[in-house]
C-alpha cells in the first residue's frame, strides 16, 4: 500500500451477527445460585521494549522517477485548466499553441530537461548488517531511483536486486555496514488470536507502530499467495513493512489490505516469511525467481462433483486444460482429471498445487496422483519452468446454427455425434456436440456448441450411448458431466428432471 495510485487493493464486505445465550429458568423451590466469579483480567501487552528492539532496523522507503519538465507534478484538476485556458499542454512544456513556450531553430519546440518526481512511500526491513533490505515488488515497481531511510535520519541510495511480482517480494541492497537488522522467524508456527505489530510508514508518517493480533492463517488471495491476515492497522506506506511477532521475530512483509475507502479497514494480509526468504535467496544468487510448471489449468472440486465422482469429500484439483506438448500432457494427465497429490503430498485445495508445483526444482522429476474414473493412477511427470509471458491456449470451437429440433433428453441436452475432421480440429478423441440447451442444462451454463465429454466417470463416446446413458438416470440423483469449452473443460452437476 504504497502512496502511488494503482497499489494493489483488495476489496471486502464483512458483515458481524451477535448471538443471544439462554439458559434454563430456575425452580422457585431450587436455591439461588451463587454468582460466577468474573475472570481473572490481565493486562495487555506492553510493545514499548519490543519497539526499542526492533524499531531500528525498520526503514522507510522512498521511490522516484524521471520526467521531462511539465510531464509531472501537476494535479488533473491544474491540467484540465491548462487545456481550457492554453489550448493545449502546460506553459513552458513545449507544446503548440502554448504562449511563452521555448523553442528552438525554426521555432521548433525545445527538449525540456528530465526532473525528479517523487512516486511514492513504502517501507522496509533491514534482514542483515551489510545492508540486505526487504520490501513489496510494488514499492519500488517503475522506480528509477530508490532511497532507504534509516530512524537516525541516515540516507541511502538502493539497488534493486531483484523484485517477483508474483510473491509481491523485493531484495534491496543499500552501501552500508553494522547495520541494525532484524532476526527472521518462524510462518509455519503463528498461531491465529496472537498478538503481533507492525512498523511503517503510513501516509508518509515514519516509525509508526501498530498492533493487533493473527485473524487467520493461509487466506488465500493469490495464486502463489497464502497470505496472514491480521487486524493490525496497515494503511498507504505501510506496504513492505515487517510484521512482527512478540519475540521481536519477522512472520511476514505487510502486503495488502482490504478496503471500501482505499484506508485500512480491519483487515490486512502479509506473505508469510518463509515464502519471502525462499524468493529472496534466489533474487539474491541469481537475480530471479524461478518456478516450476506441469502445464495444466485447475479449478475448485465441488462437494457435488466429488460425490458424483465417487471421490467421497471434496478436495483435489480438477484438470479442466492440458497444455498440449506440455509436461502434464506429457506425462499421461488428461482433461477431467482429479489431482489428489504432487510428489506424495495431498491436496486439499486447487491453491494448493500451483503453489507445490512452483516450489519445485526446474527439471526434476515429480509423481502426480490422480483420480480418474474411480480409480487412483500414479503419473510421472517432468517439471519445467513457469514463465512470466506464459499464457493460456486457446482452442477453436465451431459456432453452430440452431438446431431445427428442439428435443432435450432428461438432462435438457440435444447432441450430436463429432465427425473425424471435428475430433481432430477440437483435439478430442470422443465426446458430443451440444446441439441445444435448454431447461437445467441452460441454467447450470451449458450452451450450443459446447462438449460433452464425460457423465458420471463414463467417457462419451457418441450420441446414441449419451442419450442411452440418460435414460437411465435416477432422477433422485445429480450427475456430473465433464464439459469443454475453447479449450477449457469444467465439471457441471445436473439433477435430472423426472
Amino acid at each position: 500500500m504504497t502512496s502511488k495510485t494503482g497499489s494493489t487493493l483488495l476489496s471486502a464486505l464483512l458483515f458481524a451477527g451477535a448471538g443471544t445465550l439462554f439458559s434454563p429458568a430456575a425452580s422457585i423451590a431450587a436455591p439461588v445460585a451463587a454468582p460466577i466469579a468474573a475472570p481473572a483480567v490481565t493486562g495487555l501487552p506492553d510493545f514499548a521494549d519490543l519497539v526499542d528492539k526492533v524499531g531500528p532496523a525498520v526503514v522507510n522507503i522512498r521511490t522516484t522517477e524521471h520526467v521531462r519538465a511539465g510531464e509531472g507534478g501537476q494535479d488533473e484538476e491544474m491540467q484540465e485548466f491548462l487545456r481550457r485556458f492554453f489550448g493545449g499542454a502546460a506553459p513552458g512544456g513545449g507544446g503548440q499553441g502554448v504562449p511563452g513556450a521555448p523553442r528552438g531553430r525554426r521555432g521548433a519546440p525545445q527538449q525540456q530537461p528530465e526532473e525528479e518526481v517523487q512516486r511514492g512511500v513504502g517501507s522496509g526491513f533491514i534482514i542483515s548488517d551489510d545492508g540486505y533490505v526487504l520490501t513489496n515488488a510494488h514499492v519500488v515497481e517503475g522506480a528509477d531511483e530508490v532511497i532507504v531511510t534509516l530512524t537516525d535520519r541516515r540516507e541511502f541510495k538502493a539497488k534493486v536486486l531483484g523484485a517477483d511480482r508474483r510473491s509481491d517480494v523485493a531484495l534491496l541492497k543499500v552501501d552500508a555496514r553494522n547495520l541494525p537488522s532484524l532476526r527472521m522467524g518462524d510462518s509455519n508456527k503463528i498461531r491465529v488470536g496472537e498478538w503481533v505489530i507492525a512498523i511503517g510508514s503510513p501516509f508518509n508518517l515514519e516509525n509508526t507502530v501498530t498492533a493487533g493480533i493473527i485473524s487467520a492463517k493461509s487466506r488465500d488471495t493469490g495464486e502463489y499467495l497464502p497470505l496472514i491476515q491480521s487486524d493490525v492497522a496497515v494503511n498507504p506506506g505501510n506496504s513492505g513493512g515487517p510484521l512482527i511477532n512478540m519475540r521481536g521475530e519477522v512472520i511476514g512483509i505487510n502486503s495488502q489490505i482490504a478496503t471500501l475507502s482505499g484506508a485500512y479497514n480491519g483487515i490486512s494480509f502479509a506473505v508469510p516469511i518463509d515464502e519471502v526468504l525462499r524468493v529472496s535467496d534466489q533474487i539474491k544468487k541469481t537475480g530471479r525467481v524461478t518456478r516450476g510448471k506441469i502445464g495444466v489449468q485447475i479449478s475448485e472440486v465441488t462437494r457435488d462433483v466429488a460425490e458424483s465422482l465417487g471421490l467421497g469429500r471434496a478436495h483435489g484439483a480438477e484438470v479442466a486444460m492440458v497444455e498440449p506438448g506440455g509436461p502434464a500432457d506429457k506425462g499421461g494427465v488428461r482433461v477431467g482429471d482429479i489431482i489428489l497429490k504432487f510428489n506424495g503430498q495431498d491436496i486439499d485445495k486447487s491453491t494448493d498445487l500451483p503453489r507445490l508445483v512452483g516450489a519445485t526444482s526446474v527439471g526434476s522429476r515429480a509423481s502426480v496422483t490422480v483420480w480418474r474414473r474411480g480409480n487412483q493412477i500414479e503419473l510421472p511427470i517432468n517439471v519445467v519452468e513457469l514463465k512470466d509471458d506464459d499464457a493460456t491456449p486457446k482452442g477453436k470451437q465451431t459456432p453452430r446454427k440452431p438446431a431445427p429440433d428442439q428435443t432435450t433428453n432428461a438432462l435438457g441436452l440435444q447432441v450430436s455425434d463429432l465427425k473425424a475432421e471435428q475430433k481432430r480440429d477440437l483435439k478430442v478423441n470422443a465426446g458430443v456436440m451440444v446441439e441445444f440447451a435448454d431447461g437445467r442444462a441452460a441454467s447450470a451454463g451449458i450452451r450450443q456448441g459446447d462438449l460433452v465429454l464425460q457423465m458420471n466417470n463414463v467417457e462419451i463416446t457418441g450420441a446414441a450411448q449419451f442419450n442411452g446413458l440418460v435414460a437411465k438416470l435416477d432422477p433422485k440423483k445429480p450427475v456430473a458431466l465433464l464439459v469443454q469449452r475453447e479449450s477449457v473443460s469444467q465439471y457441471i452437476v445436473i439433477k435430472p428432471k423426472q
